[in-house]
């Protein structure tokens, strides 16, 4: 994406899609009509939600932004795990005054996958991307003939190359430092607290296995990080806590005033929430229900949903989801449009003084 294939963006700087709500269609068109390349999430909507977003934000910019799709999910999934872990939350349920009805942990697995696809077949985007897990070849060849770039969230060189020979333009090739839930095409619940792999060294990994454009994804909030990632061998960076805090953002207030908090210190992966792994601030949910949590996506995200919206309207972020990546602090309440032109500005400044140093150094 070095060369903004299809002009797809002037700065390689691309905001993340969030799941949940944050990823609006002013956020995304604010992002891309300074010249980043914006992203709606399209995970926990139906397939009309996911389309009346894509036409807000066509209202709102010309220019060319993406969608995001969630791949359907088939593991097996213990229900016997799923009801005890509802067992495990009845204190929280009662202290928000809800319930927890078993018809709460049922939902869909495929997130309206196939809806959303033909959605995007008929009235093409210009970018879609996947995460968890790849599109089938014949899925991709179809967007490719639609006029869609595709991008496939990796997490390992096992998923990128898998990316590649399935037929995606690019990999969004995302470090354990990223904020939300980490993008693994298998969800091994046998290697938690010991999966993931740092940004940098993901990224010159990938670069030596596969030749697909790589957009860098993890815990960024500076433009001089960007440059590190595009000296790596990344073609741009995406960055999703960064904006998460932007006036224009759809996350909940609460959220948004926790990143700078200090009283939230630390970010942590966390089943807690969702059933897979996800990173966000350490707060009171986490630290006492994260360890029995398990591996169930999405059933958990559908059961602790009610609760999560309780603890917001409660106003109490030590029951709320709180995602965010490792660079957490470093956020700024800046709008969205002009966030990209201070990393771009932040951007151009790295790269230039690194141009300096190589030329005193050749000299």
């Amino acid at each position: 994406m070095s060369s903004a294939p299809n002009g797809l963006y002037q700065f390689p700087i691309v905001q993340a899609p969030m799941a949940g709500g944050a990823s609006c269609p002013s956020l995304v068109a604010a992002v891309c009509e300074a010249g980043g390349l914006g992203f709606l999430a399209g995970g926990y909507k139906t397939a009309d939600g996911m389309y009346q977003e894509i036409k807000q934000t066509r209202g709102l910019t010309r220019r060319p932004f993406g969608v995001n799709l969630f791949m359907p999910q088939t593991a097996y999934v213990d229900p016997a795990a799923v009801e005890a872990y509802r067992g495990q939350l009845a204190g929280e349920a009662a202290w928000y005054e809800i319930s927890l009805a078993a018809e709460d942990i049922i939902g869909t697995c495929d997130d309206g996958y196939d809806a959303k696809l033909a959605i995007l077949l008929e009235d093409p985007v210009p970018v879609v991307s996947f995460t968890f897990g790849c599109p089938s070849p014949a899925v991709l060849t179809r967007l490719r003939e639609a006029g869609t770039y595709t991008v496939v969230t990796v997490t390992s060189v096992d998923e990128a190359r898998a990316a590649q020979e399935a037929g995606a333009d690019a990999v969004c090739v995302q470090g354990v430092e990223a904020g939300g839930h980490q993008g693994t095409h298998r969800d091994d619940p046998q290697t938690d607290g010991t999966a993931g792999v740092g940004l940098l060294a993901l990224v010159a990994q990938v670069r030596e296995a596969v030749a697909l454009p790589i957009i860098a994804a993890g815990g960024l909030m500076r433009g001089s990080q960007i440059a590190a990632l595009l000296a790596a061998g990344a073609e741009a960076a995406q960055l999703g806590t960064a904006f998460l805090a932007c006036p224009e953002s759809g996350a909940h207030p609460l959220h948004k005033a926790a990143l700078t908090d200090p009283l939230f210190v630390r970010t942590e992966l966390t089943r807690a929430f969702s059933g897979r792994p996800a990173r966000g601030l350490v707060n009171r949910f986490m630290r006492e229900h994260g360890p029995y949590a398990p591996a169930a996506y999405p059933q958990v995200h559908y059961l602790t949903a009610g609760l999560r919206k309780a603890a917001a309207a409660a106003g109490d972020p030590q029951g709320m989801a709180l995602w965010a990546g490792q660079g957490h602090r470093l956020a700024r309440t800046l709008p969205a449009g002009e966030l990209v032109e201070v990393l771009a500005a932040e951007l151009a400044e790295a790269q230039s003084t690194l141009k300096e140093m190589q030329t005193r150094r050749a000299s």
